[in-house]
């Protein structure tokens, strides 16, 4: 695969994480603030899928955290880059199944308790992320 290919398929996923950006501003807007945690999620997953796919890896889970740690083997200037961003990465994946499933938390579905203080800290925590993934992709 060439590089051009590459950057083309880092893109679509950027413009994919970007449309779950717009999507988690919009539900916390209209007081879906489950759903706005699960969608900042999906772009930081999206964005950091973009920089494996850029180097022509495929990268398989939903972990933040690990999609960020497993970039040590991939290129270590890239992970010394976004290595900052591991408690940020920590914070969203806390959103990635209790945000979706009424058996995920104890007793209570996930519209019963998520707040729009954690739908607004987590778009403040993944906007950083995007955009700094955006700007390495280039």
């Amino acid at each position: 695969m060439s590089v051009k290919k590459n950057l083309e398929d880092a893109r679509r996923w950027l413009r994919t994480a970007e449309m779950d950006l717009r999507a988690a501003r919009i539900l916390a807007q209209e007081g879906e603030y489950a759903l706005s945690c699960f969608h900042a999620h999906q772009c930081g997953e999206k964005a950091l899928k973009a920089l494996w796919n850029a180097h022509d890896i495929s990268p398989w889970g939903h972990s933040l955290v690990k999609l960020i740690r497993e970039l040590e083997r991939v290129d270590l200037q890239l992970y010394t880059e976004l290595k900052g961003f591991l408690e940020t990465a920590a914070a969203l994946d806390k959103y990635y199944i209790p945000t979706r499933y009424p058996n995920g938390l104890p007793d209570l579905s996930p519209d019963e308790v998520y707040t729009r203080r954690e739908a607004e800290e987590a778009l403040r925590l993944v906007e950083p992320l995007y955009q700094k993934v955006k700007d390495l992709v280039g």
